[in-house]
Order: structure tokens, then sequence, then C-alpha cells
């Protein structure tokens, strides 16, 4: 199963997930995201826009690669692939 990771500001709004490997089956990029959003219910409200694409503040990697496709999110994630997600962060 792929691992997912995060930036550690995520889990100050999703806690159940930190300090845990969060391990999902193996799909899409959607895929990973509805599975992560199944061990934390809203998490892919929070990355995602209400059209299903990836919101323009959040980018994802597939191992060392940015996931290029923003829009379907239909990139693989194979099995021992590790998926990265960061959100940008900003302020004054």
């Amino acid at each position: 199963m792929p691992t997912v990771e995060m930036t550690r500001h995520l889990y100050r709004f999703f806690p159940v997930l930190e300090n845990r490997a969060i391990r999902v089956p193996a799909g899409s990029v959607a895929d990973i995201l509805r599975g992560v959003d199944a061990l934390a219910p809203g998490f892919s409200d929070y990355v995602l826009d209400e059209r299903g694409a990836l919101r323009p503040h959040v980018n994802l990697c597939l191992n060392d690669t940015i996931v290029i496709d923003r829009k379907t999110l239909s990139d693989y994630v194979p099995e021992e692939a590790t998926l990265y997600i960061f959100q940008a962060l900003s302020g004054g």
C-alpha cells in the first residue's frame, strides 16, 4: 500500500492522522485522497475544490516527482510509492 505524508500543519486540522503511518490502497491520486478522507472526514474538501481539482495552494509529489494532473488527479500511485501533500503557508 502507498504511504501518504503531509506537511505538519495539516495535522492541526486533522489530528486523527498525526503520529500514524497513513497507508491506503494503490490507485489514482484521486483514489488515494479518497482513502485519506475515509480516515479523516473532510480532508479531501480541504485540499480539493468544488470540482474535485487540487486547490491552488496545495501541491502533491509522487515520490520525487510533482503531480502534473491537478484537475482529474489521474496519476497512478503504485504500491510502494509515497504521496507527499504540501500546502503553502502565507501571512504577513
